[in-house]
């Protein structure tokens, strides 16, 4: 089965603007996102990949830090949809609900929930594609018609989807993971350097990050094993390297996600549905899309201030590039907002056109992390803050993950003045209205920087100078 987080759209973080592409067997029930502690360490320690379920000490509450709280509590069954809002176990507090559209400040925000596909999805595809075509020949005849010779020879000059296609294959591979107990997926993954690392994300290899295995296969149809580097569940982000890895490996040119526009035109290419090497084009459709997504397994949750395409991605995709027309990467894809079933009997659900990419200037960061660490390194603001979108912001919560004080003591917040029950609004020029959209944009930042924070605090908007701190790891 592949391993994708694309999936059911979860809880729309803030419009505007903190898991690449996956669905479950059978149709998932739309559940609520889980809320949870995400505060005191990494801006909000997201349970990754992006779901979680039960009662949590404190409903709704987070932690922007991933100390205490972190990892956050599993989601619940269904990775993410509809429902009432419940607590959730393990301090996730009140699930996700899809909330009306707000007027204001909220720019509509969408969080994914990740699809596991089966392979056989593909197979039964084309298997179905043949009888059709069969049948058409037997009951029609034959229509075929030759190509005119005329017409001179095609150019697929090097700006061309083929041309940016043929140079970017040879460096994409397809990603086989498969766990102790033989449970595992697909997904894609493309190379990063000449020293066999592969970047790709982290529901990927997930199945093997304990004592399993992994392989990467070439377009040649070469295949090698590998071993997991580094994964960051928050990011969605993993890196492997391949054993005995060949001496010719052409790295992919990475670009400038900052410098995206919308209406830049893209290429994706993957393994949707286990069919290696499918290329797909588009465009930007939007850029800082607040997304969560989970893999529907009950592991934690991954949130990304996402790059949109309406390339078609489906299950299968996870991990691979996202290029522009130059062919630099801009983004591993990721996510998929879908709905209904794939068809075939699969359960799988398919690309509707909204496909979600982590920005390769944050994946890089996270990947160079791996490579030199082996452990993800988180941004944070050192305060807990809510995950319901019922506040027109991100709220610092009255009590912390776990018991742990809400504003984590000489953190960030509190160097910068800030308090429980002080709604953030703004990040910089972002702007801020629920928790996973706060997460998902310190995310994009780097352990360091100063950002400035605007907040309202009984009725008066305030700003604050913040340096942010930093988490190592995942727990």
């Amino acid at each position: 089965m592949s391993t994708e987080n694309e999936g059911t759209a979860v809880p729309p973080a803030p419009s505007a603007p903190p898991v690449p592409v996956d669905a479950p067997a059978a149709p998932a029930p739309q559940a609520q996102a889980p809320q949870g502690p995400y505060g005191q360490d990494a801006q909000g320690q997201a349970p990754q990949g992006p779901g979680a379920s039960g009662d949590a000490p404190h409903p709704g509450a987070s932690s922007s830090a991933p100390d205490p709280s972190w990892p956050p509590p599993p989601p619940p069954t269904a990775p993410y949809g509809d429902g009432g809002s419940g607590a959730g176990p393990g301090g996730w507090g009140s699930s996700y609900q899809q909330p009306a559209p707000k007027s204001g400040r909220g720019r509509g925000g969408l969080v994914a929930a990740v699809l596991v596909a089966a392979l056989v999805a593909g197979g039964m595809g084309g298997g179905l594609g043949y009888v059709l075509a069969k049948d058409n020949d037997e009951s029609t005849g034959s229509t075929t018609v030759s190509a005119s010779t005329n017409g001179g020879d095609v150019k697929r000059d090097a700006g061309t989807t083929a041309g940016v296609a043929a140079k970017a294959l040879p460096s994409t591979v397809t990603i086989e993971a498969e766990s102790t107990s033989g449970e595992g997926g697909t997904g894609t993954g493309f190379v990063f350097d000449k020293q066999g690392h592969i970047v790709t994300n982290n529901h990927v290899v997930a199945d093997a990050v304990d004592g399993g295995k992994l392989t990467a296969t070439f377009p040649t149809g070469k295949k090698y094993d590998a071993e997991v580097v580094g994964h960051a569940q928050g990011y969605d982000v993993a890196v492997i390297k391949l054993k005995n890895a060949p001496s010719d490996l052409k790295p992919l040119t990475l670009g400038d996600s900052d410098k995206v526009a919308v209406g830049d035109s893209t290429i994706a290419i993957g393994a949707p549905f286990g069919l290696s090497d499918t290329v797909t084009t588009g465009i930007i459709s939007a850029k800082n899309r607040p997304v969560a997504s989970s893999d529907g397994s009950g592991s934690q949750a991954s949130y990304m201030s996402a790059l949109q395409t309406d390339a078609s991605i489906n299950p299968g995709n996870s991990g691979g590039p996202l290029l522009d027309a130059r062919g630099n990467v801009i983004g591993i894809n990721s996510a998929i907002q879908s709905t209904g079933n794939g068809g075939f009997g699969t359960g799988q659900s398919g690309s509707i056109g909204l496909g979600f990419a982590i920005p390769i200037n944050q994946a890089k960061y996270v990947a160079q992390e791996l490579i030199k660490n082996g452990k993800p390194v988180y941004a944070k603001i050192g305060a807990s803050v809510s995950l319901d979108d019922s506040s027109d912001g991100a709220q610092i919560t009255d009590q912390g993950a776990g018991g742990a004080a809400p504003v984590e003591p000489g953190g960030p917040a509190a160097k910068a003045g800030l308090k429980p029950g002080d709604v953030i609004i703004k990040l910089d020029d972002r702007v801020i209205d629920s928790g996973p959209t706060l997460i998902g944009e310190i995310w994009t930042h780097q352990p360091g920087d100063k950002v400035t924070i605007t907040y309202e605090r009984g009725g008066k908007q305030r700003t604050a100078e913040v340096t942010l701190g930093s988490r190592v790891g995942d727990n």
